[in-house]
């Protein structure tokens, strides 16, 4: 599906809920694509895109922004804390905060940059043992470290609803937890329920297969 089509999708998904389009941002979930086919979705005009690797996105994206300006990069998937200080300097925006560890190493990296990417924090709805995310019951034990103790750019909430449940009673969950927290971003839809994700409130959905086709 072209990125045209997807927008259009986002927007009439939108309009469904009562919402502007422009209040929905789609990230394009590069990772393991080739090339040809992100030039593509670039030579659209896109501009935002998402990576789960950090390693990768250093290989791949340094002459692609050259070529094509500047490029809003999100890393969406687990960040270890030896990867922070790379994260920090490469990276507009990390959606997977889930323990003070993390916390920690990007306060000292962000005062040495003097700068930080926007953070979610990534919510385990589900309370699943093995998924990443922070526990519904420590959350906002987190949120309050990092935001108000270290004053970082927690700016809302991301999570990946259990395979096997219906999603939309996982977004409505972190919707009413990042209002609660008084965070106005929430990451959540992905290819198969982005529709349903804007319809619960999401401002950050992430596309991939259903823009880039079959990774790989």
């Amino acid at each position: 599906m072209s990125i045209d089509k997807i927008l259009s999708k986002v927007e009439k998904a939108a309009k469904k809920a009562g919402r502007n389009k422009d209040d929905v941002k789609v990230i394009a979930i590069s990772k393991v694509q080739p090339l040809e086919r992100i030039k593509r979705v670039l030579n659209r005009g896109h501009r935002i895109f998402g990576e789960n690797r950090i390693q990768d996105s250093l290989n791949k994206w340094p002459s692609l922004i050259e070529k094509y300006g500047k490029i809003e990069l999100h890393l969406v998937g687990a960040l270890q804390t030896n990867k922070v200080k790379e994260a920090v300097r490469f990276f507009n925006v990390i959606h997977s905060i889930d323990r003070e560890k993390l916390v920690f190493k990007l306060e000292v990296e962000a005062q040495k940059l003097g700068s930080c990417p926007e953070l979610f924090i990534q919510v385990n709805t589900g309370n699943e043992l093995q998924k990443a995310g922070v526990s519904l019951e420590y959350l906002e034990g987190l949120f309050s470290l990092a935001k108000e103790r270290y004053s970082l750019p927690v700016v809302g909430l991301m999570c990946l609803p259990p395979i096997e449940e219906s999603p939309l009673i996982h977004f409505e969950k972190l919707s009413k937890l990042s209002k609660g927290l008084g965070l106005s971003r929430i990451s959540m839809g992905m290819s198969s329920d982005f529709e349903d994700a804007i319809q619960a409130g999401s401002t950050d959905v992430r596309i991939g297969s259903a823009l880039f086709g079959p990774r790989g």
